[in-house]
Parts: structure tokens; sequence; C-alpha cells
């Protein structure tokens, strides 16, 4: 008896210890993002900036203007840029701003970008190769095997790319980010970006002005505030 009241008196400030790491370590598990989502405070929005491009180093990327989902029916945010996008491409057109259209793997040839925005006969286009479009293209189509957005941009001393596009969280987010981790200069218009809701595009404003050297690279700004 003498020993089993022995090894209860050693044991039972261990079993507390260990009940105590317990409830701590559940309450470390239930602090995810995922259980405190709802709690989550909305950041200050991001400052926009006015900017003046040189059009002589300057692309002009508009992605994913597509007829058939940038309309009222199926992404009204999408089919609501269409005029400051129009404003924006007529301006970089009037300048000389190299620009370029990315066009889905339903068709790359152009004919399926919405009217206001379809691409003119010496523009290029930027053949299907996912939301980044520095990736390589699509293997489904070989005959834009040799494409590669960098290297195209390189060779016509670009050095500031401006995004523009829908599904913000993907082409926009993506091919923003990687620019500017090339070390190119990156103009975000936030009146031409667009998601199916808010959040998509609040997000993607946060996190090209919030990570570290892409942020550094990053402008913000709308299309009445770029000038030439």
């Amino acid at each position: 008896m003498k020993l089993q009241g022995s090894f209860s008196s050693r044991a039972a400030p261990a079993m507390a210890l260990a009940g105590m790491l317990a409830l701590l370590t559940r309450g470390v598990e239930a602090q995810t993002i995922i259980d405190e989502w709802a709690n989550v405070k909305v950041p200050p929005p991001p400052d926009l900036k006015k900017v003046r491009v040189e059009p002589q180093t300057t692309a002009l990327l508009v992605m994913g203007f597509v007829r058939d989902s940038c309309n009222m029916q199926r992404r009204p945010r999408c089919a609501a840029t269409i005029p400051a996008v129009a404003k924006l491409l007529a301006g970089a057109r009037a300048h000389g701003v190299f620009v370029m259209h990315s066009v889905p793997s339903t068709n790359p040839t152009g004919d399926y970008i919405v009217k206001e925005l379809g691409p003119l006969a010496d523009e290029a286009i930027i053949p299907p190769n996912g939301p980044n479009k520095f990736l390589p293209v699509d293997p489904e189509f070989p005959q834009f095997a040799d494409f590669a957005l960098d290297k195209i941009l390189k060779d016509k001393g670009i050095r500031t790319v401006i995004t523009v596009g829908t599904q913000v969280q993907t082409a926009v987010l993506h091919t923003a980010a990687e620019a500017a981790l090339r070390g190119y200069k990156v103009i975000v218009p936030v009146d031409g970006m667009s998601g199916d809701s808010v959040y998509p595009e609040q997000y993607t404003a946060w996190h090209l002005t919030n990570t570290l050297r892409i942020m550094q690279h990053v402008t913000l700004t709308k299309v009445d505030l770029v000038g030439y």
C-alpha cells in the first residue's frame, strides 16, 4: 500500500501537467485560419497612385476577356470593366504601347475576345498557357511550343508591364507577380481587373502590395491615373 501511495503521489502532478498540455494543445489546434475565418479583420485598402509610363518600353497585357463569359449574364463584374479597359487600350494604342491579348484554350486565335477589346491585326496573341502567362504553352497546342513571353518582352526592350483581366486571382495575380519577380515594373489598374465576386479582387490587390519582392515592383492605379 505504501508503494502504491508513493506512486500515486508522484503520478498525480504528471497527470495534471499532461491534462493541462492537452488542453493547451487543443486550444492551439483550434486557432487555424479555418476556425477564425469569420473573425478575420479586413486590412485597410492599398493606395492607388498616379503613374506615367514610357510607351516604347511598356507592354499592355489584356487577359481573359472572352465573349461567352465576360458578359452581364455570367460575369457581370467583368462586363463592368470593359469600358475602362477599352479606354486603356485606346490610349495604349495611340501612344505605341506593345499590346498583347491572351486567349482561351477553346479558341487560340483571338476570335472569342469581346468586340470592344478585340485585337488588331498586328497585335500579339498569348496562346493558352494557364494563369501565369510566363509559363510554357499548353502542350495541346504544339503550334505555339516556341512561345516565350519573357523572351518576347525582353527582345522588345520592355521594362514595364500593365496587366488587366478577368478571373483576377488567376491571370492578373500570377502574371503580375511573376513579372515583378522577374524584375519588370508592374502596373495594375484596379478598374481593369475583375473576379466572380469582390473577394478575389480584394485578395489580389492585397497580395500584390504586401508580398516581398513583388510589392516593390507593383503599383496599383486606375485607368484615369495612367499617363504617357
